[in-house]
């Protein structure tokens, strides 16, 4: 007769214990052999080592202007030179310099937007996903209104009439990526609200704040923080898309989605100008992308691949 004998063990009545692994043993297992994973992890923390050790990479001052020196090509080109391995814009700085700058600017605001979003987001999920009734038609007639404004068209209509700079930036589209959090976590919670725990929480006369928080919650943070890695993606794409526009970061701050900007109009005679930072971009965004789906399929119970 067989008989567990501990929590990874089972007596197999043979004389043999069979040794099962521990979900974080599991888990382990599943990061090592998810390629999108590690691949995406690897990437963003190459970015991220950038972006802090900014001051040691960058061999120049990202805002020194030397028009002696302006449109010098990248080392591998013909005239390039090792003193600015990727060339010098219009205005004679530094590309590296710009560019390895211009990662923290990425990160700022794809980070900053994603946590107004995620407070946003889990609030209006939370309530929708507990409360239900009236008080979940009400958020789901605000989701919908939200989804069917496009986030772009809004963000160029917002900022032109406020004006453009980081911080507006940073409101504006934080104000306009909630959906996927608010979509997410009204449905998890609505499937969590029906679990046993819950229900005998409530019965024994524990507070909604009581349960949201340490009931629920707990059980949501997976959930958020695999749609905060796609979030943040998706707003540094808006971000450079409004920088491009003009509407974004200002000059001279060194952003990407500004640096393609400026490099739009020499691209036929300098392609490196736009290039380098849209290489850097979409490096970033996959990055994050492959990250939080492969955190998806890695913590998910049935074990995607």
């Amino acid at each position: 007769m067989t008989q567990a004998t501990s929590n990874n063990k089972f007596d197999s009545g043979l004389g043999l214990d069979v040794v099962f692994p521990s979900p974080r043993q599991i888990m382990r297992q599943r990061m090592i052999h998810h390629k999108g994973f590690i691949v995406g992890g690897v990437m963003v923390l190459l970015i991220f080592l950038m972006a802090i050790f900014a001051p040691a990479i960058a061999p120049h001052d990202p805002f020194h202007q030397d028009l002696s020196i302006r449109m010098i090509p990248p080392v591998w080109n013909e005239n390039g030179t090792w003193n600015y391995p990727l060339g010098t814009d219009n205005l004679g700085r530094d590309y590296l310099s710009r560019l390895v700058y211009g990662c923290r600017i990425s990160l700022l605001i794809g980070f900053s937007c994603m946590m107004i979003a995620a407070v946003i987001g889990a609030i209006l999920g939370l309530t929708a996903g507990y409360f239900g009734g009236t008080v979940d038609m009400v958020v789901s007639f605000i989701i919908t209104v939200r989804l069917a404004l496009p986030a772009v068209l809004v963000a160029i209509a917002v900022v032109a009439l406020i004006g453009g700079s980081m911080k507006i930036v940073i409101l504006v589209l934080g104000c306009l990526i909630w959906d996927r959090f608010a979509v997410i976590l009204r449905a998890t919670t609505k499937q969590i609200r029906a679990i046993d725990y819950v229900q005998a929480a409530q019965a024994a006369g524990c507070s909604v704040l009581r349960v949201i928080v340490l009931e629920i919650m707990p059980n949501l943070f997976n959930s958020i923080v695999i749609v905060a890695t796609l979030e943040i993606g998706r707003a540094i794409l808006l971000e450079a898309a409004l920088s491009f526009l003009g509407m974004g970061v200002q000059p001279p701050t060194p952003s990407w989605g500004l640096m393609i900007s400026e490099g739009k109009d020499l691209m036929l005679f300098n392609p490196y100008l736009v290039t380098i930072p849209g290489v850097a971009l979409f490096i970033l965004v996959l990055g994050m992308n492959l990250f939080g789906d492969g955190l998806r399929d890695v913590t998910s119970p049935e074990g995607r691949s």
